[in-house]
């Protein structure tokens, strides 16, 4: 397995009446197992796209050849697209070395700018300072009316139509959304642009594992077909395994559901990784947007360690235990630059002498899940050898399980979004009604 889950953390055997029973949580696992169970079915019919991804390959071609097409002749390329049509495609670029501090500015290749979140001063500082002509863009909406979108869209075009003459748009605009008419769809057919498909069963929140995520990945050098390859280990980890043996992401379902139903309010997610910060942010996506329902849910909380040992621990340790952590650490030991033993005796500290920045991150991480534990803190430790293109795939098909799941075990539909969509048409009739009152 490329992860390992240690639970143990969270039971009472070792925290005491902060953990669960093994009574109660042999309970909470039956119920996840037969949730897990009618997955599997719907998995067989076919009924849900998603997890069938894993095996998906007929894609693959149009996904490296519109990469290359991004790639070709770009110092930098433009995605355009909010929520789960830029969080998935972030994680994954950012396990490939994007965005990743004293790494990301000096990969070579174009620099890549995901524009997720709309804000007047940030977009015209991009417009103002792009070099437009070595610029490629994708913008990506599933339903092709994404209101953000649509407006970094028409605004970047005009700027693309200021510096390209008319026949050179479609190599450096493209798009990504459902094979159906709307408004994105219409503006890039207008000059000829290419637009890749959608898959209209797979919602932007679960669609990393098609081409909206495996695209950004690609550039970014990590292999499509092996993201997917760790995605299928994961999904047959839980989804064929025996009702008597629940798989990893029933296990974490279990785990949630049963936190939750104990009135734990928050949900912790800790990764020991400059790599998986943007992870983070795309599993608390995931995790709000599909559960916050009919007063269900948890809040998801995205920690990075070890900086944040320096703020929030101080809040999971001394505040209230409302909530149920899970901790993604790395193999990390041994790895990185060394302390000179020169420089740590003038220091004063000879004992790093000969260490490397590894052996404090993973004898930080060991020593901060301890902590938890020894203060009756319900941890999860999930480990990781490696931050790769399988490991990553896993990661993503193991939440998107966990969430899944827990979705069934609350009687909840995982799949939408109605809070949102009534935000999205309230802020359309505000703009409509700014239009009216020029």
């Amino acid at each position: 397995m490329r992860i390992e889950q240690d639970i143990t953390g969270a039971l009472a055997e070792r925290i005491g009446t902060s953990g669960l029973s093994e009574g109660s949580l042999g309970r909470f696992l039956d119920t996840a197992a037969v949730a897990a169970e009618r997955l599997a079915g719907i998995r067989r019919d076919g009924r849900l796209p998603l997890l069938n991804t894993a095996d998906r390959t007929n894609d693959l071609t149009e996904i490296h050849e519109i990469a290359a097409a991004l790639k070709e002749g770009a110092t930098d390329i433009v995605f355009l697209g909010t929520g789960g049509s830029s969080l998935g495609g972030q994680a994954l670029a950012q396990a490939g070395g994007w965005s990743v501090p004293g790494e990301g500015a000096f990969l070579g290749g174009p620099r890549l700018h995901f524009l997720d979140n709309l804000d007047p001063l940030s977009f015209q500082s991009l417009i103002d300072n792009l070099p437009v002509e070595t610029t490629r863009a994708l913008a990506v909406s599933k339903s092709g009316g994404t209101a953000e979108t649509l407006f970094q869209t028409l605004i970047l075009l005009e700027a693309f139509k200021k510096a390209l003459p008319e026949e050179r748009l479609k190599d450096h605009l493209f798009g990504l959304s459902e094979m159906r008419e709307s408004a994105l769809r219409t503006l890039l057919q207008s000059f000829g642009a290419r637009i890749a498909e959608h898959d209209p069963g797979i919602g932007g929140r679960y669609s990393a594992l098609t081409n909206v995520g495996l695209i950004p990945a690609a550039i970014m050098g990590l292999d499509p077909g092996a993201i997917r390859a760790g995605a299928g280990e994961a999904l047959e980890a839980t989804l064929s395994a025996p009702a008597s043996d629940p798989g990893p992401a029933a296990i974490g379902a279990a785990l949630a559901y049963a936190y939750e139903e104990r009135g734990f309010s928050d949900l912790v997610l800790w990764a020991y990784a400059d790599r998986l910060e943007r992870f983070t942010a795309w599993y608390a996506q995931l995790w709000a947007e599909s559960l916050g329902k009919d007063g269900n849910g948890t809040s998801p909380i995205r920690v990075i360690g070890p900086v944040d040992q320096h703020s929030q621990q101080q809040l999971f340790l001394g505040g209230p235990n409302n909530r149920f952590i899970t901790m993604i650490m790395t193999a990390c030991k041994g790895t990185g630059p060394a302390v000179p033993e020169g420089l740590a005796a003038t220091a004063g500290v000879p004992t790093f002498a000969g260490h490397a920045i590894g052996d404090l991150v993973d004898a930080m991480q060991r020593a901060t899940a301890e902590t938890l534990i020894r203060n009756k803190r319900p941890t999860r430790v999930m480990t990781i050898e490696k931050i790769d293109a399988e490991t990553i795939g896993a990661l993503m098909m193991h939440f998107f399980l966990e969430t899944i799941i827990t979705g069934d075990l609350l009687g909840v539909d995982p799949f939408d979004q109605p809070a949102v969509e009534e935000g999205k048409v309230l802020a359309r009739e505000y703009l409509a009604a700014a239009e009216m009152a020029q």
